[in-house]
């Protein structure tokens, strides 16, 4: 498995209204961050701060051109929901993650381990059912 090379495909599919955030995430931006909190309504996030309209695309997902990567401007403070991503081998497969090696598709469990090894430090293993 590749390190992530910030291709955005994640950020750019999930941010169109496919994320969400806790309670006490929300919290926490409205007392510290709220450049942040303003584009939260009604407990969604990523609306238009005037009109409380979704917006087709997460407002932090910053861009250089100069490396050709994306960039997330909220980093440390980004919702779990980005924070846990990617969970599971299927979900990569599923969004074309540029991640994955064929060795990785040849055998999902020890790939499912390496990412789990990866991603030790932003979320707890997945527990497949």
């Amino acid at each position: 498995m590749k390190t992530c090379n910030q291709c955005g495909k994640c950020c750019i599919k999930y941010s169109d209204g496919g994320l969400s955030a806790s309670p006490s995430e929300i919290d926490w931006w409205e007392d510290n961050r709220p450049e942040i909190f303003k584009y939260v309504s009604k407990g969604n996030i990523w609306v238009h701060p005037d009109t409380g309209e979704p917006l087709s695309r997460c407002p932090w997902l910053g861009f250089d051109s100069s490396e050709n990567m994306y960039l997330c401007e909220i980093y440390h403070d980004r919702p779990e929901d980005c924070r846990h991503y990617p969970t599971h081998i299927a979900e990569m497969i599923t969004d074309e993650c540029e991640m994955l090696e064929s060795k990785d598709l040849r055998d999902k469990i020890n790939a499912q381990k390496k990412l789990d090894i990866i991603m030790s430090d932003s979320r707890p293993a997945f527990r497949s059912s």
